[in-house]
């Protein structure tokens, strides 16, 4: 029932959460303010290869990509591949720009901001994966249609992958597992669930490499984590 209260983050046209937690040390406000503005998404205008990249190669999107680990990993792994990442919380733009910079890649641009908005202006068709890893819960019913996993959102990540593309979710928050399933299950004529067995979505697959988020879900709290692979028809 929660997945039809009205609304969802295309919808809402506000962000919800933290935006800043401790302060930054002067090494991270460093990067915040010079590094940052290197690797950027341009504020305006279509986002394409070409334009932040300068050559025509797939492309990742990250919404919410915390501390920019996942990111790294990726971006290291496929050097050819251009990597966008989109986080609101200033101390993970600080986390992701460390990695970056420390790791020398390339391959990378940031958005301090709304995952959305970015999202938007990315060509129908032109990315290669998606990634929504470890998204706030949001638990409370009331607060459902503040979950990225929803129709809006879906429809939106549908359009901008080519086909073959694919669209990648974990969570480690049962309610959230049930919430997105069910939103899923009515986004088939887009979608295929890459699973066969339950082990494909109780086993992290191969080149998904572990989040702080879901180290510490593991290891603190004692939470099963599931992953999704789903291939846009």
């Amino acid at each position: 029932m929660t997945a039809h209260k009205p609304g969802d983050p295309t919808t809402l046209n506000r962000l919800y959460g933290r935006s800043q937690g401790k302060p930054l040390r002067a090494s991270q406000q460093d990067l915040v303010e010079n590094f940052l503005t290197k690797i950027a998404v341009p504020l305006e205008g279509d986002v394409t290869s070409q334009g932040l990249f300068g050559d025509d190669r797939p492309m990742h999107f990250e919404i919410g990509f915390g501390s920019g680990e996942h990111m790294a990993d990726r971006a290291d792994m496929l050097p050819d591949h251009g990597f966008i990442g989109a986080e609101p919380f200033l101390n993970g733009v600080a986390g992701a720009l460390t990695h970056t910079k420390e790791r020398g890649l390339p391959n990378i641009r940031l958005h301090h901001g709304d995952a959305l908005q970015v999202l938007a202006r990315i060509p129908d068709g032109a990315l290669s994966f998606v990634y929504l890893l470890h998204p706030d819960p949001w638990p409370k019913a009331r607060h459902a249609k503040r979950r990225m996993m929803n129709d809006g959102p879906v429809q939106m990540i549908a359009a901008k992958l080519k086909p073959g593309g694919e669209f990648r979710f974990g969570t480690d928050h049962d309610i959230y597992l049930r919430h997105a399933l069910m939103v899923m299950r009515r986004h088939t004529d887009e979608f295929e669930w890459l699973a066969e067995s339950p082990s494909d979505w109780q086993n992290r697959p191969g080149g998904w490499s572990q989040t702080r988020y879901e180290k510490k879900a593991r290891e603190v709290f004692g939470h099963e984590v599931w992953y999704f692979r789903y291939q846009r028809k």
